[in-house]
């Protein structure tokens, strides 16, 4: 890690290289000091400003490999700047008083950005009908009234501002955009297996397809590596996601005993699932997706060859992430997460490809059903005599009810009151946030408006966020992570609205916290945007804009009925709460 600090006729510039161990490849930050009036001077390893009127600091982050030149990197950052008419542009950078000859108006560089960001935040908004005095507190000051709904609206705003800001190259890390520590947890990458889809679980809905593009650039940037792992760990055609992923690499490298992630073989139909979510809302196929998904499905007929006594396919190996058997290895059969990737694997390919539909629709077919074990709920493994172990901040069994829609309460009523018992019996064994976040998502789907709530109630409580709104891993903002900030949108969303190509669902999860409250402009998957408010008394109201012409199903509070909709005319809904 090297640093330093000059003064320039720019302003101040400050330098912090750190160099990756045995690499010629590093990151250096560069920061331009204007100040307006006062003194600056140095004061190794920094720069000392006194009586200064304005002090901005503009800050620019390169990765690269070599040296970086820091004075043109200085002199793009002053070119950001206005310059000042009155100022002398010949001043000394070693004078005392040093005053840049630029104008340093942080609102003058803000107005730059507002007209093409505001756009994207204003798209979806979240009115809950708030104090207009607890509204205008500060996040630091909304955080001490946890039970507010002023904090709930800040939060939902915050976390898709968030979320649009670390998604660019690459979709949001474990840490955001950000690091928030010198010694980065999870040395700042991506987890897969649950984390990475949580954080962007609202991008569809939310209307950020920025987030979901970032997202897509990630996975078809490391699909060749994908396709390694298929070969070289499984010897099949296809293609395998890791767990973990510095961005760089998709190649599997976790091979352990107690964390066997090398065995989970959900992860391509997990990464690409809101590929086809983004697709289903905006009425188009990309033929990335479409060729992905294709790999997954030859994975999976490659993979999927040992039966068991009742002809069903077995999947073995298999692992749920990061669970195992109350009485068994880490490596079993059948985890429940393993089933319903398959079987969603091979049905949307089967849809997107005709030519192979037959034959992947009969290899779906032969996939055993999910298992209800002797406590009623839907297990975590379908082999008989596994154990489940259910003090565990991952929810991976129940991928089949968020976000698949494999099991709902309104086609597979049974299942979905087994995995509503899977739901209670699960605890939150070491309090992560992201454990919290998607048990609120599963409870959405299934129904369950308490259940949300006391989730939520458990991340609000817990002193999970920062100042900032950005948020921790753990209660008492115990280690720096993105998760709770960039998921909490989500489950706001999920608990008010929820849609499928064929289905609306309005106010499944409202929670008695919320009793009046607009959502608008949140995207469906079957091509229209909404507009949603409710009351007190019970009443509610939602227009649908429908981008193109469909029937699906709607279901509120009141009942089920058929909804036609037509392609560029608004339809009006007036419904009951309760």
């Amino acid at each position: 890690i090297g640093h330093g600090a000059v003064l320039t006729t720019e302003g101040a510039l400050l330098t912090l290289r750190a160099r990756y161990p045995g690499s010629d490849l590093a990151y250096t930050g560069v920061t331009l000091v204007a100040v307006t009036g006062g003194t600056t001077k140095l004061v190794p390893p920094g720069v000392l400003v006194e009586g200064a009127t304005e002090v901005l600091l503009l800050t620019r982050v390169h990765r690269h490999t070599g040296e970086l030149d820091t004075v043109a990197e200085s002199r793009a950052l002053r070119d950001l700047l206005p310059v000042t008419p009155s100022a002398a542009p010949h001043q000394a950078p070693h004078a005392a008083p040093h005053s840049s000859p630029y104008s340093s108006s942080y609102d003058d560089l803000l107005a730059r950005h507002l007209a093409q960001h505001r756009t994207a935040y204003d798209r979806v908004t979240l009115d809950l009908a708030a104090d207009p005095a607890e509204r205008a507190l500060p996040g630091s000051e909304l955080l001490a009234r946890p039970h507010g709904t002023a904090l709930l609206e800040r939060l939902f705003a915050a976390g898709r501002y968030h979320l649009l800001s670390a998604s660019g190259l690459f979709p949001p890390r474990l840490t955001g955009l950000w690091t928030g520590d010198w010694n980065t947890a999870w040395s700042g990458a991506f987890t897969t297996n649950a984390n990475l889809n949580l954080q962007t679980a609202s991008a569809a809905a939310a209307a950020l397809p920025e987030v979901t593009e970032a997202h897509a650039a990630l996975v078809h940037r490391q699909l060749p590596h994908w396709r390694d792992n298929a070969r070289e760990i499984f010897g099949t055609r296809g293609a395998v996601a890791p767990s973990h992923t510095d961005g760089e690499s998709g190649h599997t490298y976790h091979f352990s005993r107690e964390y066997p992630l090398h065995l989970w073989t959900a992860g391509a139909d997990w990464l690409l699932r809101p590929l086809v979510d983004h697709d289903e809302t905006y009425g188009t196929r990309d033929p990335r997706t479409t060729a992905a998904l294709d790999e997954v499905a030859l994975f999976y007929e490659d993979f999927l060859t040992r039966t068991d006594d009742a002809g069903h396919l077995v999947v073995v190996p298999s692992y749920s992430p990061e669970n195992r058997p109350a009485n068994a290895s880490w490596g079993t059969l059948n985890a429940a997460m393993d089933l319903s990737a398959a079987r969603h694997a091979l049905l949307t390919a089967a849809d997107r490809r005709p030519e192979h539909a037959d034959r992947r629709r009969a290899l779906a077919g032969r996939l055993p059903p999910h298992r209800i074990n002797a406590d009623g709920a839907l297990a975590e493994w379908a082999w008989p005599g596994l154990t489940d172990t259910y003090d565990h901040r991952h929810l991976s069994h129940l991928y089949a009810v968020w976000p698949l829609d494999e099991i709902n309460p309104y086609d597979t009523p049974d299942l979905a009151e087994a995995a509503h018992r899977a739901l209670e019996l699960r605890g939150a064994e070491n309090d992560s946030a992201h454990g919290h976040l998607h048990h609120a998502l599963v409870a959405a789907r299934l129904g369950d408006g308490a259940r949300v709530a006391h989730a939520l109630g458990r991340v609000l409580d817990g002193d999970y966020f920062h100042a900032s709104l950005m948020s921790a891993h753990y209660p008492h903002r115990d280690v720096y992570n993105a998760d709770a900030a960039h998921g909490l949108p989500a489950v706001l969303i999920d608990m008010l609205v929820q849609s499928t190509p064929g289905r609306l669902v309005l106010l499944p999860a409202l929670p008695d916290s919320c009793p009046r409250g607009e959502l608008r402009g949140v995207r469906t998957r079957f091509g229209a945007s909404l507009d949603l408010t409710w009351a007190p008394d019970g009443s509610a109201s939602a227009v649908l804009r429908p981008h193109r012409g469909h029937r699906v199903e709607l279901r509120t509070p009141s009942g089920a009925e058929p909804l036609d909709l037509v392609a560029g005319e608004d339809r009006v809904l007036s419904f009951r709460t309760r």
